[in-house]
């Protein structure tokens, strides 16, 4: 008997699991995780041993999709929140509705979705301010919430 729903996890051998670990670090949540892979061949990226080939592995692994175009993610409303490792970052879009937010050129399939879930990777905290300096170019505001550091 089951509790729950079925997880059906891919199985990778080694190289591609260290390969999807070093990936881990370039994950948000909103919902799903996000992979936000803005320029392939970033040093942000490389010398994290992420580059083209590695991400063409393992999207033959069947974990995650390229697009050379890019891919959005629409219909964000004037404000909202995406976490990095459990850390919510706001942000604020142009625009009162219709706004899209740009996920870069990597997207995780189902099964690569399923296997982020059982991924517990390091934070990069030069990946978070690349990626807040990357929406301040694209004309979005962040703001981090800082925990309260005084009792209520």
């Amino acid at each position: 008997m089951s509790s729950g729903p079925e997880i059906n996890i891919p199985i990778v051998d080694k190289y591609d699991a260290g390969l999807f670990r070093s990936l881990s670090q370039f994950m948000w949540i909103q919902g799903e995780p996000l992979l936000l892979v803005y320029e392939i061949g970033h040093e942000i990226y490389t010398t994290q041993g992420i580059d083209l080939p590695s991400l063409e592995r393992l999207e033959a692994a069947g974990l995650l999709s390229l697009d050379a175009a890019g891919y959005v993610k629409k219909w964000f409303g004037k404000h909202t929140r995406l976490f990095y490792f459990g850390k919510p970052t706001k942000i604020q879009f142009p625009q009162e509705a219709r706004n899209q937010l740009d996920l870069g050129h990597v997207i995780l399939t189902e099964q690569g979705k399923a296997l982020a879930r059982g991924f517990r990777g390091t934070r990069n905290q030069k990946f978070y301010e690349y990626t807040v300096e990357t929406w301040f170019r694209q004309g979005l505001i962040t703001s981090s919430i800082l925990p309260s550091s005084r009792p209520i």
